[in-house]
Parts: structure tokens; C-alpha cells; sequence
């Protein structure tokens, strides 16, 4: 067996459909120092990923609503505050186009988009 191979069935080696990787983020328009606002993202699934990629609106926003682990922002309650119909439109209420942005690149990070995953090797 390969050197490589003995490697990736370590146990230290993650299951990427199974263990999603989580980081939170701080917005600070909507908290204060003292009582911040802090999403929690986590990575989604391969076949998550994809089929959101192929949506023809609101891409971004679907995907902060499939990657936000927390605050619920699928919440019934969100959408009664802002009259919102769905919980797009309550996410739009919410937050600003650039927040929605920020938030939905992070989400793609921890999926490998948006950032170099790889790298290549030289020879000699």
C-alpha cells in the first residue's frame, strides 16, 4: 500500500459529507461589541452545492439560507417581522445586498470555492 494511500485512510482524514466545516462571522451593523451578532456557517455537501449553483435567482441567498447553521434564517418568525412571503424575501429584508454577498462567499469557501484548495507541484 502507498504511503498516499495509508495516509487518506487515516482516521484523522475527514469525511467531507459528513463533517461540514463550521466558522462564524460578526456583523457588526446589526450587534454591538458588547452583544455581537455572529453567524454560524457551515460547508455544504457536494450534490447541495451543485444543485444551488444551478439556479437562475436569488443564488446567493440560497445559499446562505442552505449554509447558515446559525441564527435560523428559515424561521417563520423572521418572515412575520418583515411581511416576507419566503424566507429569501425575509433574508433580503434582513440584511444588505453586500452582507448577503460576504456571507454567501464564506459559505463557498468552506466548500472549497472561492479559494485556492491545491497546489502544484514542481518537478525538479
Amino acid at each position: 500500500m502507498s504511503d498516499i494511500l495509508q495516509r487518506l485512510l487515516s482516521p484523522d482524514v475527514p469525511n467531507v459529507q459528513k463533517d461540514f466545516q463550521e466558522k462564524q462571522f460578526r456583523l457588526p451593523r446589526l450587534g454591538t461589541e458588547e452583544q455581537p451578532v455572529i453567524f454560524t456557517l457551515r460547508a455544504l455537501p457536494y450534490g447541495r452545492v451543485q444543485e444551488l449553483q444551478e439556479m437562475d435567482k436569488d443564488v446567493s441567498v440560497h445559499i446562505l439560507l442552505a449554509g447558515c447553521a446559525d441564527p435560523n434564517l428559515k424561521d417563520p418568525a423572521l418572515q412575520e417581522k418583515f411581511g416576507a412571503a419566503t424566507p429569501v424575501d425575509a433574508v433580503k429584508c434582513l440584511l444588505l445586498p453586500g452582507e448577503i454577498e460576504d456571507l454567501s462567499r464564506e459559505v463557498e469557501k468552506l466548500c472549497g470555492y472561492r479559494r485556492r484548495t491545491i497546489d502544484e507541484v514542481k518537478n525538479g
